[in-house]
């Protein structure tokens, strides 16, 4: 990968304390637009002004439309727009909720887009445009908004297993929050809402990054869980820009003794070579991370590899030297209940991958509730 995010280092007395870890990177964007209709917003202003305070180059838009961020080349529209950030006002239909099965009740979105660069990023098939990462200034509309739905939806509020979860949102499924969380500040906001807000209601979100310190403190009161994405130790060359794991992993080890109700995310999980050993080992690694901690609320999610033929040509575009396995005759097709094709792994290997990863949680980390399995 030609782009990689630029680092801030980790000062040495954070380090020294294990039990808060620090950030092992902060992404820095090389440009910041700040739309005029976003300045109309206090948390707009706010953004900007925390982009100024790192250093960064803040270009304050005449017009609220971003302009100049395509390219002929593929490969430079993809490095440009994944080196910006945009400050900018949510449209209407984000106040429109969408049922976000089978993870949550509800998705909403505190912005749109990610800084990381993973080489089978779903993203790729489902925004439209180049990859610039938009953080949304209307926050508190956005979590105003929440309360209109909370008491409904079909998948947490209605399963008898999941039922005490309460009405749960899901905040990351167009972005990774804690990826930009530095510059925005919004997540802090929803899981102070959330903490506050005396209803059986859950924010959900999921990360590949490590900067927990600002929410270690939080009063989140335990209506948020925070899920760490996390795969096979080979294929961690698929998830440029991230956190590595063993960051990722004591993050989630942090956020566990500070209260929070945390989760697994393996995600994607592909049969990489010697598959067997390298999840079973990236599982005896979580649970030796999490011993010990009191009052422990574990949850799993199992997502395998699939792709779309419009995300596979996305994909290729930006990562032309990726090795990614993204051969539709090893794969079966799927029909979603929109018509819609993916590429998924044949039934005979998705049964054994589900096999051996429930055993190795059942073996190693029994206290991991499994959610799902896709």
């Amino acid at each position: 990968m030609s782009s990689s995010p630029a680092l801030l280092p980790t000062p040495a007395a954070d380090r020294a304390d294990p039990a808060r870890p620090r950030p092992a990177r902060l992404w820095r964007p090389r440009r910041v637009l700040v739309t005029p209709a976003a300045l109309d917003f206090a948390h707009g202003r706010a953004m900007a002004e925390r982009a100024e305070a790192m250093g960064l180059s803040v270009e304050r838009l005449a017009a609220n439309r971003l302009t100049g961020l395509r390219d002929a080349d593929p490969r430079k529209a993809y490095t440009s727009a994944k080196a910006t950030l945009a400050i900018t006002v949510a449209p209407p239909t984000k106040l429109r909720l969408q049922p976000i099965p089978p993870s949550a009740d509800w998705r909403f979105d505190l912005a749109e887009g990610c800084p990381a660069h993973c080489q089978y990023c779903y993203l790729a098939g489902s925004l439209q445009g180049p990859p610039v990462t938009r953080a949304y200034a209307n926050l508190d509309a956005i979590l105003d908004n929440l309360a209109t739905y909370a008491g409904q939806g079909a998948v947490t509020s209605a399963s008898a297993e999941r039922a005490h979860e309460g009405t749960t949102f899901e905040a990351s499924c167009y972005t990774d929050p804690l990826g930009i969380e530095h510059l925005t500040g919004s997540l802090s906001a929803a899981i102070r809402h959330f903490g506050a807000w005396d209803a059986p209601v859950q924010l959900r979100f999921t990360t590949k990054f490590a900067a927990v310190a600002p929410l270690l403190d939080l009063p989140h009161n335990r209506r948020t869980r925070i899920r760490f994405s996390v795969n096979a130790r080979p294929a961690a060359r698929y998830e440029g820009g991230t956190d590595p794991l063993d960051a990722r992993l004591a993050a989630m080890a942090a956020m566990a003794r500070a209260g929070y109700p945390v989760g697994l995310t393996i995600a994607p999980i592909i049969p990489v070579e010697g598959w067997e050993d390298a999840y079973a080992g990236l599982i005896r690694d979580a649970a030796d991370m999490l011993a010990g901690i009191p009052d422990l609320d574990l949850t799993a999610e199992l997502i395998t590899h699939r792709f779309t033929p419009i995300s596979k040509a996305v994909l290729r575009s930006w990562y032309p030297g990726s090795d990614l396995p993204l051969d539709e005759a090893e794969r079966v097709e799927k029909r979603t209940k929109f018509g819609t094709v993916k590429h998924v792994f044949p039934k005979p290997l998705m049964q054994a991958m589900r096999a051996h990863l429930t055993a190795c949680l059942a073996r190693d980390l029994p206290a991991a509730r499994v959610l799902y399995w896709t």
